[in-house]
């Protein structure tokens, strides 16, 4: 029995395009698939290096500065905390989606950073957390000089 190629090439097509919208329909779940809050990416981080300083951003919504505790170990920064949600007096609960979390992310920093003049400050649910250089790590421009 003889098959044509055109079959062939007809089925290795069909099964090239059901992988394809196979994929597009993994990345679209993925995309709006909500993250769970007891996941080790939470809060979500940015770090960003200004030459003098490191700036982290973290998004903590429902946290005050009460709960959240950082500390700084040689060049390893640690985020902890948690977030309580309490049941209003004499309500009945008939949904509850916002779960209470409890978090701690360590992160290793690039550079040494000098704990005594950082500064942290939580503003709009936004963790916002300045830790100056330590002046050996800063960068240091070299004058050129002429013979």
């Amino acid at each position: 029995m003889f098959t044509r190629l055109s079959d062939v090439d007809r089925t290795f097509s069909l099964m090239d395009e059901l992988r394809r919208r196979m994929d597009r329909g993994w990345d679209r779940e993925e995309a709006y698939a909500p993250r769970a809050l007891s996941q080790p990416t939470w809060p979500l981080v940015n770090l960003f290096d200004t030459g003098a300083e490191l700036v982290l951003t973290a998004d903590v919504p429902g946290l005050a500065e009460k709960d959240i505790k950082i500390t700084l170990d040689g060049e390893t920064l640690t985020l902890a905390g948690e977030r309580q949600i309490a049941a209003l007096e004499g309500a009945t609960c008939h949904r509850q989606e916002r779960a209470g979390v409890k978090f701690s992310r360590s992160f290793s920093l690039p550079v040494k950073a000098d704990a005594e003049r950082a500064t942290a400050e939580v503003k709009d649910g936004v963790l916002r957390l300045t830790l100056p250089k330590a002046p050996e790590a800063r960068p240091r421009q070299i004058a050129v000089r002429t013979s």
